[in-house]
């Protein structure tokens, strides 16, 4: 379980974070929804100790350090590959380093997104970097993968059907925390939805919970943030008024 108590960011006076608690059980897979620069991406990067933070976070009771950030993958659009490797110089790289390497997810994904595995990676398409992203964050061996907006480039009939693998492939005990704007095409893969709005959790729900209320994750969603439906027509009367 990875435990986020009282997480605070900031970049200079501006508030990324602000007293963030939360907890992530193993197993679950979890869609975290927010605007551009709500705090998703730093959230994130804290989990991993990439960046300073104030507050503490756990996993199973313990700090996240060399001894078991292993645990924990991570799938970004920024990329954390190395661009003049090729794809099975990767696998060698990940087989040495973590000693619960998934090598048969490893290649069975690459046949699935059809990529070269002796093309470096530099010579990708963006949205084939993009997969080959994801790929290396599922065959890690972690129990917890992160995913920051990792389907950026590819196609929704690309993204439709690695969903259906992904339920597909995931062990009982891998969890899933996603960071997508795509939030109808993953409404009936996660199982939880977490909000993020100014750098603050606004919304925790399981998905379940709101379909026996009745109620759509977008339907949620709009609800928490407030979302005027007269927006775009308020908007277009304000712009052909001041045309005339």
């Amino acid at each position: 379980m990875i435990e986020i108590r009282n997480l605070n960011k900031d970049y200079g006076s501006q508030k990324a974070l602000q007293n963030v608690n939360l907890t992530i059980e193993q197993g679950e897979i979890i869609g975290l929804f927010g605007e551009n620069g709500a705090g998703k991406t730093t959230l994130m990067k804290c989990i991993l100790d990439l960046i300073g933070y104030k507050g503490d976070i756990l996993l199973d009771g313990e700090p996240i350090t060399r001894k078991n950030i292993g645990r924990i993958s991570f799938a970004t659009c920024e990329h954390s590959f190395f661009p003049n490797l090729t794809a099975s110089a990767h696998a060698d790289f990940y087989r040495e380093h973590f000693p619960n390497f998934r090598e048969k997810r490893f290649h069975g994904l690459m046949d699935f997104f059809q990529l070269p595995e002796n093309k470096k990676l530099r010579a990708f398409s963006t949205g084939q970097q993009n997969q080959f992203e994801v790929i290396l964050a599922l065959s890690q061996g972690a129990d917890y993968i992160l995913m920051d907006e990792p389907f950026a480039g590819n196609d929704v009939f690309n993204r439709e059907d690695f969903y259906k693998v992904l339920i597909g492939i995931l062990e009982p005990d891998e969890t899933i925390l996603l960071s997508t704007h795509l939030i109808e095409e993953v409404s009936g893969f996660i199982g939880r939805a977490i909000l993020i709005h100014h750098g603050e959790i606004v919304g925790n729900a399981e998905v379940s919970d709101l379909e026996e209320q009745g109620i759509s994750l977008m339907s949620y969603i709009k609800e928490i943030y407030g979302y005027q439906s007269n927006r775009v027509s308020r908007a277009l009367a304000d712009i052909s008024g001041k045309e005339e």
